[in-house]
């Protein structure tokens, strides 16, 4: 499915809320223009069977008290197959989702600090690290570009 079919997608699903749908519209092209940055239009992620994302968390070496919980996307179904978590609990899946709505999904899993996008087939030491945090920001900063200031009533 190619990312203007996935945005269509992502708007219908979420017609029944108009601040989402007017939102979804504004930052739309954001999440298209970081999805360009990506090679693959979908991923497969590894899910619990309650249809959670598979998280894992990581600890620096460094810094044994700075944490990050992250959630891996493989380009193919036999990458996901084959990633450690996957082979070791068969109450794990990998289901494909489409760019567009692995990145609208990070904004609102508040547990996850970054989705990891591993981009060639078999190629585990090569990935690209999208934060919840940069994304955040950008997000802010394109609905603030398109919406006037929100002046105190009591301006005067």
């Amino acid at each position: 499915m190619d990312l203007d079919s996935q945005i269509d997608l992502l708007l219908r699903n979420t017609q029944d809320d108009r601040l989402t749908v007017s939102a979804m519209g504004t930052i739309a092209p954001l999440l298209k223009a970081i999805a360009e940055q990506l090679q693959h239009h979908q991923y497969y992620v590894l899910k619990t069977l309650e249809q959670g994302w598979l998280m894992t968390t990581l600890s620096n070496s460094n810094q044994p008290d700075s944490q990050k919980t992250v959630v891996y996307a493989y380009p193919t179904l036999k990458d996901a197959a084959a990633s450690q978590a996957s082979s070791k609990d068969p109450q794990v899946m990998a289901l494909p989702v489409p760019i567009i709505h692995l990145l609208f999904q990070l904004l609102a899993m508040k547990p996850v600090d970054s989705l990891i996008f591993y981009e060639q087939s078999g190629q585990a030491a090569e990935a690209l690290e999208i934060t919840r945090q940069d994304l955040e920001l950008l997000v802010q900063s394109q609905l603030q570009s398109v919406s006037p200031p929100v002046l105190p009533s009591d301006l005067a």
